[in-house]
Parts: C-alpha cells; structure tokens; sequence
C-alpha cells in the first residue's frame, strides 16, 4: 500500500501522523511512504529525518493525495483539502465529524473511507486513539487556565495554589474521564482545591481511591453543576460521548453568575463544546474570548502546543492501527471490531450512528456497508 502523510493545514498544528519510526516499520513491511515537505518541522523532524528511512519526500500535497492508497492526518481535512477527497481513498485520522457536517457530506459524497482515531474502541469500551491526546489536553487545560488566571492576561489574578494564608484557587472539572482525571492531577499538584462532576458512581468511586480523598466528587446534576461554578475561578470541560455532540452542560445562566475574570476552559469545543457559551472555536494565536466577563478558552487543538510530545504520544499508538489498515486494507476492516467502529463513512455511506444523528444524515451500520466491498 502507499500511504501519504501530508502537512498539517489547520493554524498553529504543528503535530505530524508519522515519525521517521514509523517509516520503517511500514516499508519493512513493504509499503511505501510519502511525505509531503515540511510535515514534520513542527515536531522537530526534518525532511532528511523521513528520507534516510526510506520515505519519498514530495513538494506538493495535492502529489501526496493523489498517489497514496491511504492518508495519514491528525487534524480533520479542512474545506481546502476536500477537493482531494476521491472514490476510495483510505484516511486515517481525528475526524469529530458530529460538529462537522460538511465534512461529513463531503468524505460521504466522495466515497472516502474515513477511520477515526477518536471512535476506534476497544472491548472494555476504552478508546485507544483518543487517550493519548485526552491526557494531554487533560493537562494543558490547567496550564492555559493558570494563564489566563493572571491579571496581565485579563484574569482574576489569582495564583492556583495559593499561598500561606492565602486561599488555594477553585478548580472544577466537568467529566471524569481521561480528560477530566489528567486536569484533576494538574491542578491538584499546583496546589488548588479540586471539585470533579461526574455522573457515575462507579467512576467517581475510582476517582476518590486515585486521589486518596484530595479531591472532591459531585453526581453529575444542573444544581450541583450550578453551584460548583458560581464560586469557581477555573471551570474545565472535560465531557465525551463518542462520535456524538458533546452536551451542554454548563448553562448561559451559569455562566453570568461565575467571578468577573474566571476562566473556561472547554476542551470538548471540537465536538461542539459542553458550555453553552462557547459558541465558536478559537485558535492558538488567538485563543480566548470574553463573554459575561469570563474568559472562554476554546482552541480545537491544544495538543498541537506541544507537538513534539503530542506526536509521540500519538503515533505511539496510532502506528499499530495503520500497519494493520496498510496490510490488510479492507480485510482489516472486516477482521478488527475495534477498526470498524473507527469508521465513520464507507464507499458513500455514513457508518457511525452518533454522528448521523448529529448530522440528521442516515445511518447504515459498518457491518452492512462492507458487505457491498465483498
């Protein structure tokens, strides 16, 4: 198979789906790698890094589309790359595609098989593709909201862990999953007073033996939620349904009545933000907006802040997925129940039922869509 790896065009992603590691486990596997010039600089990987294993290095990323049997993204294409959608063409990367219904016409109309990261599943209903980056947006989340905390960039002015005889800040992380348990180690280790809404039992008893009783759990709830946020100087929005719209939990109402210079932090804005205030997504360049006088952080891709970690973490896991997708093709599909959920569209169908449902598209199930490849 060839497999095309072309650069990120979303602003300040400076993430990569393939390390020069990569490279060589695919061609010793026979396959040949393209990469488009540059793809790699913003994570400190050069185009001799890609060459000297074997990669063939091509100045154009139309070249790259057009000649690869499967592309390799981390980033959702964006409205420029979709002319280079076709009848068949593998892709292989984060899609989100319930907050994304042109996309989704577009890969549907084309005929891509799209698999993404974020809905490969796992039997114990773990998602493999998604962890990495969760973790890392889990921690960053903390990092940017200590920022913006501070009064020089519009914020309260107040220190997250405090100081002797000065209260710690109060963060409160809204889901407890990957996203939320990261968040929750940051800003403990800073020092501040950590509150996580959850809304299972199960999960929040996991949470409370992590953290030895440091934190603080609430049942998910409107009324725990709203009283939680009105006295919070850092709100994390850490909530995920796969393949679906994330929802509004936290309220406009809630959000008027928060601290004057509090921040929100919204990591779950790529599916379509669990604040009901943020209402757009921002970038790295231009991240925050004010509203009700509380600041909203909603970059789409925070990982891509850090990208030479970010990649690692990444294609530490993504590399398995693809050897297997590049060896086997279609079969692979047929063969892996993991894969086949990460399809989201199939030889013009669309194949994940959360996202037909955002999308008001319809829906035909993996199993079926297949059938007509036999």
């Amino acid at each position: 198979m060839i497999i095309g790896v072309p650069k990120e065009i979303k602003q300040s992603e400076y993430r990569v789906a393939l390390t020069p590691a990569g490279v060589i486990m695919l061609t010793s596997a026979g396959h040949q790698v393209l990469v488009e010039a540059g793809a790699g600089s913003g994570s400190g990987f050069g185009d001799d890094d890609y060459s000297r294993e074997g990669a063939v290095i091509l100045t154009e990323a139309s070249e790259v589309w057009a000649r690869a049997d499967m592309i390799m993204k981390v980033k959702e294409p964006l409205q420029a790359e979709f002319q280079y959608f076709r009848n068949g063409l593998l892709l292989f990367t984060y899609l989100h595609l319930a907050a994304a219904p042109d996309l989704t016409e577009a890969l549907v109309n084309n005929g891509v098989t799209a698999v993404a990261y974020e809905t490969i599943q796992l039997d114990n209903g773990s998602l493999p593709l998604l962890t990495p980056m969760s973790e890392v947006a889990g921690r960053m989340a903390v990092q940017v909201g200590a920022q913006f905390l501070e009064a020089f960039n519009g914020g309260r002015g107040v220190l997250l862990g405090g100081v002797p005889g000065v209260p710690p800040a109060e963060v409160v992380v809204i889901g407890g999953g990957i996203v939320g348990t990261n968040a929750a180690r940051m800003a403990l280790g800073l020092g501040a007073n950590v509150v996580i809404i959850e809304k299972s039992a199960d999960r929040m008893r996991y949470l409370d033996e992590v953290f030895g009783g440091r934190i603080r759990t609430l049942m998910s709830s409107p009324y725990h939620i709203a009283e939680a946020v009105s006295t919070a100087d850092l709100v994390i929005g850490a909530v995920l349904i796969p393949g679906a719209k994330a929802p509004h939990l936290v309220t406009e109402p809630m959000v008027e009545r928060m601290k004057k210079g509090s921040v929100i932090v919204d990591v779950a804005v790529d599916q379509g933000g669990s604040i009901a205030t943020v209402d757009r997504p921002t970038t790295h360049t231009d991240p925050v907006y004010i509203k009700h006088g509380v600041i909203h952080y909603a970059v789409s891709n925070i990982p891509g802040a850090v990208p030479r970690t970010s990649t690692f973490a990444l294609t530490n896991v993504t590399i398995f997925y693809a050897m297997e997708l590049a060896n086997g093709g279609l079969d692979a599909l047929r063969r892996s129940l993991p894969l086949q959920k990460g399809v989201n569209t199939h030889s013009g169908l669309l194949t994940n039922e959360q996202v037909a449902k955002a999308t008001g598209l319809s829906y035909t199930p993996i199993e079926k869509a297949l059938e007509s490849n036999s």
